[in-house]
């Protein structure tokens, strides 16, 4: 019964409840917030589905009518049966094939997302126009191309690369929005939460993961770096910097200033709801991402602590 409630809540928490929450709107007001729900939803998914191969485990393992563990194939099918005990070999296998699958995407994601990088950094500080910045910064680059485009580059040397055709679209305080947005997702590594996501979403089989959740997370990250910028240049210069920038461009790796969420985000700086409904959506989202957190582990440690002390 135990690993059956841990399947069905990895399940939901993977499919059904993601989309769910990607089709409201409330998130996109209280960004921080909705972030962290985001985060313990996906942890909680991944610590449910390992907890069903473990608890399967414990089942396998159980201790036999002669006091030993069934340790061996036979003497689980003989205390089991052959269906109980195929079906228990099957969950556990495809947890440890998960499990594994995550590790390799994880891998394999961070090794590819560094190497586009590496190269594209490389690539922009040979075409760097100096002479053409106007804006002061080491981490600045300006590329001599009338295609708008303004986007950062994370890593140990990030990167905020603007076009020629961004900065004569932009006011000299619409620009410091533009910087202060893209600089705000270098400090605040969006990059390695949107790579968490991408590789869990990417691990999960196509007919449990929702193909929404990865976009609702990187809105909210584009809506985090909106409200530092609103922070230091104010709201009226950022939803006129987003409008500008609507149509930018960026290459596949990095975070745009603009995009198809424009809209979106221009509607939350205009059309705020009242401070104490603020308050109140962001204390139910921590509240519930604490009980996701904490709920599930309580669960599993229990029986685990129960077993040691017998």
């Amino acid at each position: 019964m135990t690993a059956l409630l841990f399947g069905v809540l990895a399940l939901a928490l993977a499919g059904p409840l993601p989309a769910a929450l990607a089709r409201a709107e409330w998130p996109l007001y209280v960004p921080r917030a909705a972030m962290t729900l985001w985060q313990a939803i996906a942890l909680t998914a991944v610590l449910s589905a390992f907890s069903t191969g473990l608890v399967i485990a414990i089942n396998l393992l159980a201790i036999g009518s002669g006091g030993p563990l069934t340790a061996t194939p036979a003497a689980q099918i003989s205390r089991l049966g052959w269906f109980t005990w195929s079906l228990c070999a099957l969950v556990f296998a495809a947890t440890v094939l998960i499990g594994s699958r995550l590790l390799v995407t994880v891998t394999a994601t961070g090794f590819r997302t560094r190497t586009r990088r590496r190269h594209h950094r490389e690539l922009i500080d040979l075409l760097d126009r100096a002479e053409l910045r106007r804006a002061a910064g080491s981490d600045i680059r300006v590329l001599d191309v009338p295609t708008p485009m303004a986007y950062c580059l994370p890593g140990l040397r990030s990167r905020v690369v603007l076009s020629e055709g961004v900065l004569d679209r932009l006011s000299l305080d619409q620009l410091a929005a533009v910087i202060e947005h893209e600089r705000a997702h270098l400090r605040a590594r969006h990059d390695l939460v949107l790579e968490a996501f991408l590789a869990l979403h990417a691990a999960f089989p196509r007919w449990v993961r929702s193909e929404s959740a990865l976009a609702a997370v990187r809105l909210l990250a584009e809506a985090l770096a909106d409200d530092q910028a609103v922070r230091v240049t104010g709201r009226t210069s950022v939803g006129r910097a987003l409008f500008a920038c609507a149509d930018a461009i960026a290459p596949s790796g990095a975070m745009a200033v603009g995009g198809p969420t424009t809209v979106a985000r221009i509607r939350r700086l205009t059309d705020p709801p009242a401070p104490e409904t603020l308050r109140s959506l962001s204390a139910t989202a921590y509240a519930i991402a604490a009980a996701l957190l904490v709920i599930p582990t309580v669960a599993v440690a229990l029986p685990w602590l129960t077993e040691l002390s017998r």
